[in-house]
């Protein structure tokens, strides 16, 4: 099917390859000229305005949004939704406050344009690996779009069946999941994203830990030299903390032993700080991820190796520069 994207940036612009690859026809939109007509060259229809990029579109139309969250979504969506009809849809793929999405789904119902919000995981691998989507908006706008969702999507690979799902049909396995009316996915992807702080944070903390062992402080009799690169490796192959996290880390160490070219600044985007005021509001315990956001805002006063190792994965995983700090997607 024809899907247009507004926003070529790491991920945008490797989705629309991603779409391309499989077959369908996109149309894209991105204020740098460079970055439309690099995908023009690769077979992308480009445009250089919202006018054209909206004209170019077939009725019912379908636009994803895949730019920088709050001031800069919020433009884009209000620009589109003011050149769209009814029956088209709007997608927002980027890391939006789940409350954002409530709202402009009610905004947007009365003129019949649908709003659908599409939490994205996959970072700089997603052209290979896919995207991990989680999906909210109504039923029929998102069984539309699901062409575009199952081809941006892992597929099902070489991952075993979960014991007790084998029966169950659902587009889970297969890396995408409509998770309930609008905001439910950007909630879902919200709460994923606090996940990931904490488990970044375990990590980085168990390998300072262990590189902290070889220090003065240490009675000589405990002093090991461990080497932090093969450990990683190890733990890859069979242990219990094996993750896809653990993979980039030991890719990180292994480019980098020292972590030499990371400070240890770590931004964070929204969504862990969103997490923690999700599970205020509820009242649900949230110690480790509410730790772990606190950790990040001292990684900004004086950087240990750890934190150093919380960079490098950003870096590994979504392509996030320690000078991009505070810049969203």
């Amino acid at each position: 099917m024809q899907l247009g994207m507004v926003g070529l940036g790491r991920m945008g612009a490797n989705m629309v390859r991603r779409l391309m690859r499989s077959g369908h026809a996109c149309v894209v939109y991105d204020p740098n000229r460079e970055a439309v007509l690099a995908l023009e060259r690769e077979g992308a229809a480009g445009t250089h305005s919202l006018d054209e990029f909206v004209r170019r579109l077939e009725a019912p139309r379908a636009a994803w949004v895949m730019v920088p969250s709050g001031a800069p979504t919020e433009e884009t969506v209000t620009a589109l939704s003011g050149r769209m009809e009814r029956g088209d849809i709007i997608v927002d793929g980027g890391n939006s406050n789940f409350h954002d999405d409530v709202r402009r789904a009610a905004m947007l119902a009365p003129r019949g344009i649908r709003y659908v919000d599409a939490g994205t995981s996959g970072g700089v691998w997603g052209l290979e690996r896919g995207y991990c989507l989680m999906i909210g908006g109504e039923a029929d706008a998102v069984a539309r779009l699901d062409p575009i969702f199952r081809t941006l999507a892992p597929g099902r690979g070489t991952i075993a069946a979960t014991p007790g799902r084998e029966n169950l049909r659902s587009t889970a396995e297969d890396g995408y999941l409509h998770c309930g009316p609008p905001g439910a996915g950007h909630f879902v992807k919200m709460v994923h994203n606090g996940i990931e702080y904490g488990l970044m944070q375990a990590y980085a903390e168990g390998f300072d830990i262990m590189r902290s062992v070889r220090d003065d402080a240490v009675p000589a009799e405990r002093r090991y030299d461990l080497d932090l690169g093969a450990i990683a490796e190890v733990w890859r192959r069979g242990s219990v903390i094996s993750s896809w996290l653990l993979d980039l880390a030991a890719t990180a160490l292994a480019h980098d032993p020292a972590l030499a070219g990371f400070t240890g600044d770590v931004a964070d985007s929204g969504e862990g700080r969103w997490t923690v005021l999700a599970a205020v509001e509820e009242a649900v315990p949230a110690p480790v991820l509410s730790a772990s956001l606190y950790a990040r805002f001292r990684s900004r006063q004086q950087h240990t190796f750890g934190e150093k190792l919380l960079s490098a994965l950003r870096y590994e995983f979504g392509g996030h520069r320690e000078a991009d700090a505070g810049k969203g997607r």
